[in-house]
């Protein structure tokens, strides 16, 4: 885990298991939720990046070669590690950017998919294919994608197995901005550090409104952002964000929560 920006506001947690592509055995699911944990207490971190140590794979998705030394009864005691892992990247209280080269398959995929934004190098390749391989997603791909896409292009993702390139995946919605081969981590991380000089308190507040208000009807979503309004409206971050404004200056957030 590496930290930018002044005040080590960034986060950047770095896949990095070079000889597996990253694919995602038990111990890199331990790694990386308790990384997250980590991250999800520290009220200094602003934004998170997740990114890779190599350009050839940002994740290739769950170590089928561990798998297949696995019997039934130890894969049944993985899967709560396994969501851990996930659930650790989905439930980030603050904005989390996916930093996308080369390879994006499987539990790969679904790494990206549980962060707010996706940043994709233009020879990425995205993919779903569990089901060629006799599962389903099991990382969240089959919510999170469906979110992000709507039921008829998730339906042909995650059906039909097959992978897609960055110019398809920012078509059809799976990644929001294509950036050229080898600049995802750089673009990524200006993203965050752009994300990071806003409130904390005001961001953390606005995606946990969004995040709880997905999938609820309009009136109870809009009782849930009246309650991040109040939670933000009277913190000492909107009293110095009018107090810079009134005085042209920029903000120096105090971030209590």
């Amino acid at each position: 885990m590496e930290r930018h920006g002044p005040g080590g506001a960034v986060a950047e947690l770095v896949l990095d298991r070079p000889e597996a592509l990253n694919a995602v055995s038990s111990a890199m699911a331990r790694g990386i939720a308790a990384a997250t944990a980590a991250l999800a207490g520290d009220a200094t971190v602003r934004a998170v990046v997740l990114s890779s140590s190599q350009q050839r794979a940002f994740c290739v998705g769950a170590d089928l070669k561990e798998r297949n030394t696995l019997t039934d009864d130890e894969l049944r005691a993985q899967r709560p590690l396994a969501r851990r892992a996930y659930g650790g990247v989905l439930d980030l209280p603050v904005p989390a950017i996916a930093a996308v080269e080369g390879f994006a398959l499987g539990g790969g995929c679904e790494l990206a998919l549980g962060c707010d934004l996706i940043v994709a190098g233009e020879s990425a390749v995205l993919g779903l294919p569990e089901v060629s391989v006799g599962v389903v997603p099991g990382g969240g791909g089959t919510q999170l994608l469906l979110r992000r896409v709507g039921w008829s292009r998730a339906a042909d993702l995650v059906f039909t197995a097959r992978r897609v390139d960055a110019a398809e995946a920012l078509r059809l919605g799976v990644v929001d901005r294509v950036v050229p081969a080898g600049t995802a981590r750089a673009a990524a991380l200006e993203l965050a550090a752009t994300i990071a000089a806003n409130s904390p308190v005001g961001v953390r507040n606005a995606k946990r409104a969004m995040r709880l208000g997905q999938g609820t009807d309009l009136a109870s979503a809009l009782e849930i952002e009246d309650a991040a309004w109040r939670a933000t409206a009277f913190s000492p971050d909107r009293a110095e964000g009018v107090r810079a404004f009134a005085e042209k200056r920029p903000p120096a957030w105090p971030g209590t929560l």
